[in-house]
């Protein structure tokens, strides 16, 4: 299918929607006046958004901007919103209709038998039912507003999750020792200076001991980073910053059958890891040691079950010279990789950090209640799991990609501190 039949049939699709969300809302029994009130404002707004969704589709098409600007995440972020909320009313609506189509066919049969059809049944389609109207309209009022909160404040409502985890074979000199997480940077969706740089004081607030980043700084090209380098170059640690490549890291445009020009393009995206501050362990380890005692840091590039991403890690070759008996922590991408290699893994590798998910950027985390679409997707996709005593963390993301904005899955920071288990 081309570009332009997939783009006219996604047309297509919007208009037949909006015909039926307007004609649809003729249910209320609106006044006169009100109605007429309502058919302008529609009609409008309808208008405005075909028009700015045009504006948007040329400015990403022909001039394929690395950098986004608060206007057009703005813009993006309220034509998703409008576009899911009359998703959710016409589908509720549908509902109804459904039963009001059968219903209809009944009454069409039952005259056949020589029923006497009452006043209502007169009408092939019953009136539609108030009630449903307007629960339908509640509940994409509801989204529309808690998506426009999401675009305005959550994507930068940077929220620390404490996570405390005991391990027998935990060295003593460890007892205490804090990790702090962050994942999916996605640095080309950012739109303000100053708010990234306070989820940076927020990390530092934490007084890390080491500091990981588990992949996905870009959305497509390595220089989205650029504008942001030195806000993460203020992160501070005591013992060291490590990181890793996401799938995304992968997407950039270079000579893809010149292996000169995929070195060099490579050579500079791990430059800007060194900026940062950060060491890039890509199937690779580090040891970290504390009072003549150690535990080992272990980085595998992306690794997923996904298809059409490359699958660049390797875990053998990121322990390799590593002693049994070592207390290993990884940094992996994907949290797919945990099941399909890391939890088996000959070596014992205590604790997993993940990212990838985003917890699809909406949804609800409660204390002991998490939901998001991100689970009809991933069956391991956002928070911590445990199994053969080795555990997987996962990790919010940073940033956010797609929907400018995040609704109930808020941008995380993981604090991670280590306690030796006791043996009572």
């Amino acid at each position: 299918m081309g570009r332009s039949v997939f783009l006219g049939l996604v047309a297509l699709f919007f208009i037949i929607q909006d015909i039926y969300c307007y004609y649809a809302a003729r249910s209320f029994n609106l006044s006169d006046r009100m109605y007429r009130i309502f058919r302008y404002s529609y009609i409008s707004v309808t208008l405005l958004s075909y028009i700015v969704l045009a504006g948007l589709i040329y400015y990403f098409v022909h001039d394929r901007p690395i950098y986004r600007t608060e206007t057009v995440n703005m813009l993006t972020g309220l034509l998703m919103a409008l576009f899911f909320s009359k998703i959710l009313f016409t589908f509720t609506l549908l509902i109804q209709d459904s039963g009001r189509i059968l219903i209809g066919i009944l009454n069409y049969f039952k005259s056949f038998f020589g029923s006497q059809p009452s006043k209502a049944e007169h009408m092939f389609l019953p009136e539609r039912r108030r009630f449903i109207s307007t629960t339908g309209t509640f509940l994409s009022g509801t989204l529309f507003l808690s998506m426009l909160y999401g675009i305005t404040r959550g994507k930068y409502k940077y929220t620390v999750e404490n996570v405390g985890l005991e391990f027998s074979e935990l060295p003593e000199a460890f007892d205490g020792f804090r990790i702090i997480q962050i994942s999916d940077i996605h640095a080309g969706s950012f739109d303000n200076h100053e708010k990234v740089a306070l989820g940076i004081e927020k990390i530092n607030a934490l007084n890390p001991d080491i500091v990981v980043f588990t992949g996905d700084l870009v959305n497509f090209e390595k220089d989205e980073i650029d504008p942001y380098l030195d806000i993460f170059a203020n992160i501070k640690a005591r013992y060291g910053k490590f990181s890793v490549t996401g799938n995304h890291d992968y997407l950039g445009v270079y000579d893809r059958n010149n292996p000169e020009a995929e070195k060099a393009y490579y050579e500079d995206f791990a430059n800007k890891h060194t900026r940062m501050g950060f060491e890039l362990l890509n199937n690779t380890n580090r040891t970290i040691t504390i009072d003549n005692q150690s535990i080992q840091i272990i980085g595998v590039e992306n690794w997923g079950r996904d298809k059409w991403f490359p699958k660049k890690g390797d875990l053998a070759k990121a322990t390799a010279g590593l002693a049994d008996g070592t207390f290993n922590v990884l940094m992996s991408h994907d949290p797919t990789h945990w099941d399909e290699q890391i939890k088996h893994f000959h070596k014992k590798i205590h604790l997993t950090m993940s990212g990838h998910t985003h917890g699809f950027q909406f949804g609800v985390q409660l204390k002991n209640f998490k939901w998001s679409p991100a689970e009809y997707r991933y069956e391991k996709w956002l928070g911590l799991y445990t199994e053969h005593d080795r555990h997987l963390y996962v990790n919010r993301g940073f940033g956010f990609l797609g929907f400018p904005g995040r609704v109930g899955m808020w941008p995380e920071i993981t604090c991670f501190e280590l306690k030796v288990k006791s043996n009572q």
